[in-house]
C-alpha cells in the first residue's frame, strides 16, 4: 500500500506498519501508526489507526470507528474486530472509553475486558483508562483531538487518555499522571509519554472565546499555545495543543527527554486519517490502542 503522509517536521517520531488480517470472509491490509520512542518496548502493544482496512463506505471509507457519526453500526462493530485482530486480541479483550470531553481516569481491570464491545459499559463520562493488567488493551477515540500514551518504564503500568482543547485546559495529562501515581505507584521521572496524531497549530483556528480559556489557564506560557491570526476581521487564534500538552506533561514532572510529539497531522491528511475538521463534521472515527503484553 503506497501511504501519501504529509508530515509537520522531519523528527521521525511516528512510524507506519501494515498488517494483513482475514475477519473470516476476506483479508484486510491495516496501516497502524506507532511511536518510534514505543517500538523496542517488547512489554507495551500501542497504536493509532487509519483510513484504511475496513468495511465502511462513503465518508465513513473505509476504518470508521466511531458508532456516533451515522455509519451502520455492523459495519462499525466490523471494523473494531479487524482492528482488534490487528494489534493482535479479540474485542472481548478491550475496553472501550465513553468519552464527553472530561478529565475522569478509569483504573480498568479484567472485569472490565469487553465493555464497549461486547458487553455493556458499567461506566460513563470516562476520557482516560490507566491499567497494570496484561492482555488488556486500551482503546480511546478522536478526529482531531489529542491521544496521550503514557507508560511506566519501571512498573509498566500504562495510561491513555483522549485531550481536546477542554481536556487540555482542564489538564488531562495531569490528571492521567495522577491516577498512575496513586493507583501504581508511578513515579512522573518513570514514565514515557507520546502526544499522538492530532490536529496541529496551523489548522486549529479559534476563537477569542476558547482562547480565553488558554489565557486564563497558561498566563505567560499561553503565548507558546496561541497565534493571533494576522489580518483577522475579528479576534482569531492559533491554537498548539501540542504545545499545550506538552507543557502539562512537564509541569506534572514527566522529563522532557521522555516526551515526545507525533509529526503527524489529522486534518493536514485527510486521506490518511479521518478529521472533524477538515470535513466540517462529515466524517469517522479513530482510534488509540495501547496494552501491556
Amino acid at each position: 500500500m503506497n501511504l501519501k503522509v504529509n508530515r509537520l517536521n522531519a523528527s521521525g517520531t511516528t512510524y507506519i506498519e501494515e498488517k494483513t488480517v482475514s475477519d473470516g470472509d476476506s483479508e484486510h491490509v491495516v496501516p497502524v501508526i506507532g511511536f518510534e520512542t514505543y517500538r523496542n518496548y517488547t512489554w507495551l502493544t500501542h497504536g493509532f489507526s487509519t483510513r484504511y482496512g475496513g468495511v465502511s463506505d462513503g465518508i465513513y471509507k473505509s476504518m470508521n470507528l466511531s458508532f456516533s457519526q451515522g455509519d451502520d453500526e455492523r459495519r462499525v462493530l466490523k471494523n473494531h474486530g479487524i482492528m482488534a485482530k490487528t494489534m493482535g486480541v479479540e474485542l472481548a479483550d478491550m475496553v472501550y472509553s465513553h468519552q464527553t470531553h472530561t478529565t475522569n481516569v478509569l483504573r480498568v481491570t479484567r472485569e472490565h475486558a469487553g465493555m464497549g464491545f461486547t458487553v455493556t459499559r458499567n461506566f460513563h463520562d470516562v476520557d482516560g483508562f490507566v491499567t497494570d493488567v496484561p492482555g488488556l488493551m486500551l482503546v480511546t477515540a478522536y478526529a482531531d483531538c489529542v491521544p496521550l500514551y503514557f507508560a511506566d518504564t519501571r512498573l509498566h503500568v500504562i495510561g491513555l487518555s483522549h485531550s481536546g482543547w477542554r481536556g487540555t485546559v482542564n489538564n488531562m495529562a495531569q490528571a492521567t499522571v495522577d491516577k498512575m501515581s496513586y493507583e501504581f505507584g508511578s513515579r512522573p521521572c518513570d514514565i514515557a509519554a507520546f502526544i499522538g496524531p492530532s490536529i496541529c497549530a496551523s489548522c486549529y483556528e479559534i476563537g477569542d472565546d476558547v482562547a480565553r480559556n488558554f489565557r486564563d489557564r497558561y498566563g505567560a506560557e499561553s503565548e507558546k499555545i496561541l497565534t493571533k491570526k494576522e489580518a483577522a476581521s475579528e479576534d482569531k487564534y492559533y491554537l498548539n495543543l501540542h504545545a499545550a500538552n506538552r507543557i502539562n506533561m512537564l509541569n506534572a514532572g514527566i522529563s522532557p527527554q521522555n516526551i515526545h510529539v507525533t509529526d503527524i497531522c489529522t486534518c493536514c491528511n485527510p486521506e490518511l486519517l479521518f478529521s472533524h475538521r477538515a470535513s466540517k463534521g462529515k466524517r469517522g472515527g479513530l482510534c488509540g490502542y495501547m496494552m501491556i503484553n
